[in-house]
């Protein structure tokens, strides 16, 4: 059973910057495809940005050159880098695991002044 764990939300001035990490547990995390998704308040959720297993992203076209994602196969661990954050970025930021579809519990970002 695979197993992912969030990290680094919390509240943050328009503007800001927040970093959230993923880990996972298992072998197969280095060579799965894996992905941000969020979900604010009474809307569906969506792709916020993914990466391959060898490295290759995208992203919602509302958060390019805003964030970045990033991951670390020796560490089981995949980033999100949030710059410039918005109060419409706000929303909880779930990880998924493309192999098994597997989810994180997800951690709530606030943007707000």
């Amino acid at each position: 059973q695979v197993q992912l764990v969030e990290s680094g939300g919390g509240l943050v001035q328009p503007g800001g910057s927040l970093r959230l990490s993923c880990v996972g547990s298992g072998s197969i995390f280095s060579i799965s495809a894996m992905g941000w998704y969020r979900q604010a308040p009474g809307k569906q959720r969506e792709l916020v940005a993914a990466i391959t297993s060898a490295g290759s992203s995208n992203y919602l076209d509302s958060v390019k050159g805003r964030f970045t994602i990033s991951r670390d196969n020796a560490k089981n661990t995949v980033y999100l880098q949030m710059n410039g954050l918005k109060p419409e970025d706000t929303a909880v930021y779930y990880c998924h695991m493309a192999i098994g579809g597997y989810w994180g519990q997800g951690t709530q970002v606030t943007v707000s002044s």
